[in-house]
């Protein structure tokens, strides 16, 4: 039997699609205990929701932010499950009308848990809204029009709202000060993807040696959605070419068909950075003639490859445009000549991977060539 030709979806983007979320809805970890990585927040949440049962009380209101593919959803879930409570699901982008929250939240019970994921993209007036609903448990619903309009208030039972937003800098201060407990999500190490992998792979029952855990999880972007997904595309090379036991060479040739390199960067990574070297001599060039070059949308550019290549330490993003680091040379095995390293701007050497917010000029620290 042939390879089959990987698809075009980009296999390491952050995003879900339906498959994983059925195969995530199985492997999600159904208590804290069980919850891998983010030893911070699940130390700080852990405490907030013991609190709240000693009380006899709903939990605050929890923001979480951070990456996709963190573990937001799972820890609304989670803490539903260590609440004892019913959890009802929605998202910002559908609730673009302040009835549709007043219908949503007239409908909560009391210590429910209301999970809306992409908080920030909720519309304005169904925001302001909330503000009530987090406060003070209740909202006024509008009755009529011009003079004749009548406000009647609505009382809510206590609920827990959970938020999650992967750019909390949108977020309005007057709704980030009304969530109880707020926590950022990071990118995953190495051995706690190993972790996760471990976990997953028992709970598919595949047999997976040590090394080949370790080649996934460097592969994986320090993402655990990445992770689970490459494991499953592992999973379905080792069926087809018929090898019992998952070793690292198993997984390398798996991963390689599916253009995926050792740094964990795919074939739209590559393409960018190619073409960002090749034809523009490593920069600087603005977004759209870059996206043209890799025949791409600027918006694929920007959101699917652009954070990963930036942290790191490959890209950089300039006021005059994108520029290829020396990291990205060797990466593809190319010498940087020195009149390009000479012109790099000095901000792209200073700037520290903590100072990068996704929206500015600089790119992980690194060193300035010989030369």
């Amino acid at each position: 039997m042939t390879d089959q030709q990987p698809d075009e979806a980009p296999l390491v983007a952050q995003a879900a699609d339906p498959e994983d979320r059925a195969v995530e809805a199985a492997l999600r970890p159904k208590n804290l205990d069980d919850f891998v990585g983010q030893k911070r927040v699940r130390r700080q949440l852990s405490l907030v929701l013991e609190a709240s049962r000693l009380r006899g009380r709903s939990a605050d209101h929890v923001l979480l932010s951070g990456p996709p593919g963190l573990g937001k959803t799972t820890l609304a879930m989670i803490i539903a499950a260590e609440m004892n409570a019913p959890l009802r699901i929605s998202s910002g982008p559908a609730i673009q009308h302040a009835g549709d929250l007043a219908a949503i939240l007239s409908s909560l019970t009391d210590g429910e848990v209301l999970f809306l994921d992409e908080i920030h993209r909720m519309s304005r007036p169904a925001e302001e809204m909330l503000y009530m609903a987090m406060e003070d448990f209740r909202v006024d619903i509008i009755v009529g029009k011009g003079p004749g309009a009548t406000a009647i208030p609505l009382e809510l039972p206590p609920f827990t709202l959970v938020g999650a937003t992967t750019r909390a800098g949108l977020l309005p201060g007057p709704l980030r000060d009304r969530f109880g407990f707020t926590g950022h999500l990071e990118f995953y190490s190495t051995d706690e993807l190993e972790l996760v992998l471990r976990r997953s792979a028992m709970l598919m029952d595949m047999s997976v040696n040590s090394a080949a855990f370790a080649e996934i999880a460097g592969r994986s972007r320090g993402t655990p959605r990445i992770a689970n997904r490459l494991l499953r595309r592992v999973r379905d090379w080792a069926l087809v070419h018929g090898s019992e036991q998952i070793d690292a060479r198993a997984a390398s040739a798996a991963l390689d068909m599916y253009e995926v390199d050792a740094r964990g960067l795919d074939r739209l990574d590559r393409s960018v950075l190619t073409a960002l070297i090749t034809k523009f001599n490593g920069g600087p060039v603005g977004l759209s003639t870059l996206a043209i070059a890799v025949g791409e949308e600027p918006e694929t550019v920007e959101t699917v490859a652009e954070p990963y290549l930036v942290r790191e330490g490959m890209l950089g993003r300039t006021p005059r445009g994108r520029i290829a680091t020396a990291a990205a040379w060797k990466h593809l095995g190319l010498a940087m000549p020195p009149t390009v390293a000479a012109a790099m701007p000095e901000d792209l050497f200073s700037v520290t991977p903590d100072g990068f917010d996704g929206s500015g000029s600089g790119v992980d620290s690194w060193s300035r060539p010989e030369g």
